[in-house]
C-alpha cells in the first residue's frame, strides 16, 4: 500500500496507509474499534477502493486477480444457516477452485482440527456461534491460500478456542502462509504476530517487530504489591520519581516520571515500606498505543483511552464455545 486514503463522505476512515508486508510473516492490524482497520482490510481485498494511493496484492494489482490465493474471514459473520456444515464447506471449496473429488476427506479433517468433528451433517442453524465461526475459519483455509485474511478472527471465541484458533493460525504460518489479523485486543497480537501495525484515527501510528518494539519503549512502570495492599496507594504516590499509582488486580500499577531509573525507583520503594513485591512492567501494546497516542503524557487523557480500550475488550471476555 502507498499513500491510501480512503474516506466516506466528510469521514476520513484512512489517510496516507503505506504499508509493505513480506510473504511468511505474521503481521497484526491492532487498534481500538472504529480505528480503519476494517477499512484498510477491505481495501487490500477489493471490496472497497481507495479514493487515491496504490495497492498490490501477491504480485497483482487487484485481490481479484488472486483471488483462488486469498483466504478472508471477514469482521460481519455469514454462513448459509440452511446448509448442512459439509455441504455449505464443499460449497465453498468448489467456488474456490477445488475439485469435488478428494473434497469430502480434506472438509473432514479441517473439522477435526478446529475440534467440530461430528457437525458435518449438521445444519449450520444448529451451530452455537462460536461453532459457526470455526466452520467460517474452515471455509477460509480450505481451499490451501497463500495469503489468510483474518478480520477480528477471536471476537466471540471462549479462551479454549481461542488458543485452539491461535495454534492454527501459527501453524498456517509455518508452513509458508502469509497472515494478517485484525484486533482490538492488543494482547492477541502479542501472542501471534511478529509485527504489529497500530491505526489509530485512520493513520498508521506504529509498524515494526514485536522485538523492536519491546526494544525502543523502555519500562516505565513496576508492579508494587506492599504489605498494606492497595490502601497504600495514596503513599506510593508520595514517593519521589512516582508520577500515578493504579490498583490492579489487587496490587499496584506505579507508572515513573520521565528520567527515573526503574531500578533506583524499586530501591525507593523498597527503603520506604515493607513489600511483597516489586518488579519492572515490561510495557505492553496497550501501554505503548497509549504512550503513542497521548505523546507520553500521563493523566487523565490517559486514563480514558486505557478505559475505551478496555470497555472495547468486554464483549470478548465471554466468548462461545
Amino acid at each position: 500500500m502507498q499513500g491510501v486514503r480512503k474516506t466516506f463522505g466528510p469521514k476520513v476512515a484512512v489517510e496516507g496507509i503505506d504499508l509493505s508486508i513480506p510473504e511468511g510473516s505474521i503481521y497484526g492490524f491492532i487498534g481500538p474499534n472504529g480505528a480503519g482497520k476494517t477499512t484498510t482490510i477491505r481495501m487490500i481485498m477489493s471490496i472497497l477502493f481507495p479514493d487515491r494511493g496504490e495497492l498490490s496484492v501477491l504480485g497483482k494489482k487487484s485481490a481479484v486477480e488472486s483471488k483462488d490465493r486469498i483466504g478472508y474471514l471477514p469482521e460481519e459473520r455469514g454462513i448459509y444457516k440452511k446448509m448442512k456444515v459439509g455441504s455449505f464447506l464443499t460449497h465453498m471449496g468448489r467456488l474456490k477452485g477445488l475439485d469435488r473429488a478428494g473434497l469430502k476427506p480434506r472438509v473432514m479433517e479441517w473439522l477435526e482440527r478446529v475440534d467440530l468433528p461430528d457437525v458435518y451433517k449438521k445444519k449450520c442453524e444448529e451451530l452455537s456461534k462460536g461453532m459457526q465461526q470455526k466452520v467460517q475459519f474452515v471455509a477460509s483455509v480450505l481451499h490451501d491460500p497463500d495469503l489468510i485474511i483474518l478480520d477480528e478472527p477471536f471476537s466471540g471465541l471462549d479462551p479454549v478456542n481461542m488458543r485452539l484458533l491461535r495454534s492454527l493460525i501459527d501453524d498456517e504460518n509455518k508452513r509458508g502462509k502469509t497472515v494478517i489479523f485484525s484486533t482490538h485486543v492488543m494482547y492477541q497480537a502479542e501472542q501471534n504476530c511478529d509485527h504489529v501495525v497500530m491505526i489509530h484515527q485512520g493513520r498508521k501510528v506504529l509498524d515494526d517487530t514485536l522485538e523492536d518494539i519491546r526494544r525502543r519503549f523502555d519500562p516505565r512502570a513496576l508492579h508494587v504489591d506492599p504489605i498494606g495492599g492497595v490502601a497504600q496507594a495514596d503513599a506510593v504516590g508520595q514517593i519521589p520519581g512516582v508520577a500515578h499509582v493504579t490498583p490492579v488486580e489487587g496490587s499496584l500499577e506505579v507508572v515513573l516520571d520521565e528520567g527515573i531509573d526503574p531500578q533506583q525507583a524499586m530501591q525507593s520503594l523498597l527503603g520506604a515500606m515493607p513489600m511483597n513485591r516489586v518488579e519492572i512492567k515490561r510495557p505492553t501494546l496497550e501501554d505503548v498505543f497509549i504512550e503513542i497516542v497521548t505523546g507520553g503524557k500521563r493523566g487523565a487523557d490517559a486514563a480514558q483511552l486505557r478505559a475505551e480500550l478496555l470497555a472495547g475488550n468486554t464483549d470478548d471476555e465471554e466468548g462461545e464455545s
